[in-house]
């Protein structure tokens, strides 16, 4: 589930979910929200993304980039996302250990067109303003600042 916030200038919105892969999920259709109605991008191209991170934080940054660098680069707007992350613990030299996060998902969309797509405002960056990604209990929470 995402919802808008209201914000003076950019969009800002918030994630609440009860997974970390669906919270990259949603988050992922937040931003296609703000570009596009979902509902008129159709999913006939499969794209992989799949980034690695020792923050999760960094993750969800580098995931939601990837997405606004494949809108301008390819002209690409999505509306199927499924994501899946693992988290891997490294023993780093001292005896503590780290998390490490892969991400592997697939996302369906289709070409931006103008004449078929209801189409919202652009979308330039993520910004790290107000960014956060964080767990509470059994739910994971993000939110995130667009540029537009």
């Amino acid at each position: 589930m995402y919802r808008f916030l209201k914000h003076t200038a950019d969009v800002l919105f918030e994630v609440e979910a009860t997974s970390l892969n669906k919270l990259f999920e949603d988050a992922g259709k937040a931003v296609m929200a703000t570009m596009a109605e979902l509902k008129t991008v159709k999913p006939r191209i499969k794209k992989t993304v799949n980034l690695t991170s020792d923050k999760v934080e960094d993750l969800l940054y580098n995931f939601l980039s990837e997405l606004v660098y494949l809108k301008d680069s390819e002209y690409l707007l999505f509306s199927e996302f499924k994501v899946n992350i693992e988290t891997i613990e490294v023993k780093k030299i001292n005896g503590e250990y780290n998390h490490e996060y892969d991400l592997m998902s697939e996302l369906k969309g289709e070409k931006i067109d103008a004449k078929k797509h209801k189409l919202g405002v652009d979308v330039k960056a993520i910004t790290m303003h107000m960014f956060t990604v964080e767990k509470r209990g059994k739910k994971w929470f993000a939110k995130v600042l667009l540029d537009v």
